[in-house]
């Protein structure tokens, strides 16, 4: 006696594979058109006077959206963002350019050859005109 299983109607599996692959191509063109907006917009918003800065171990704090900077250089001048001053008309041109808000946060950026007597002068005058808000920029501390 034998018995035979019917297994019904037969199933045709198709051909083709499914396709795994992730297509990245619109990300890449997202990626590189801010790569281009950043490296256009970079080098606006930084300041050109060279300053050999010290080095800060400190956690960097997030700049703000419109710095105000003031720098020394190792020779003593004196920069209000790009503008060279001389120390007497430090306070008439920071008030023009904070428009007299004094509650503006100001960068000092000091060259670490120029003296601490230099940026004392330099601090003292910014809080003789009313600015409390100075804070001292260093370069990022590279650890070995």
């Amino acid at each position: 006696m034998s018995i035979q299983f019917n297994s019904g109607p037969t199933v045709k599996r198709h051909n083709y594979q499914q396709n795994a692959e992730m297509n990245i191509t619109p990300f890449v063109d997202v990626m590189l058109v801010l790569l281009i907006i950043f490296m256009v917009a970079a080098p606006l918003a930084t300041v050109d006077v060279p300053v050999d800065l010290p080095s800060n171990a400190a956690a960097p704090s997030p700049p703000p959206s419109d710095p105000v900077y003031v720098s020394v250089q190792a020779d003593g001048l004196l920069f209000v963002q790009e503008q060279e001053v001389a120390l007497e008309g430090l306070q008439a041109l920071i008030m023009g350019v904070t428009s007299g808000q004094q509650d503006t946060r100001l960068f000092l950026r000091g060259d670490q050859a120029v003296d601490y007597g230099t940026l004392m002068r330099v601090m003292n005058t910014l809080q003789k005109a009313g600015y409390t808000r100075i804070s001292l920029v260093a370069s990022e501390e590279l650890e070995p």
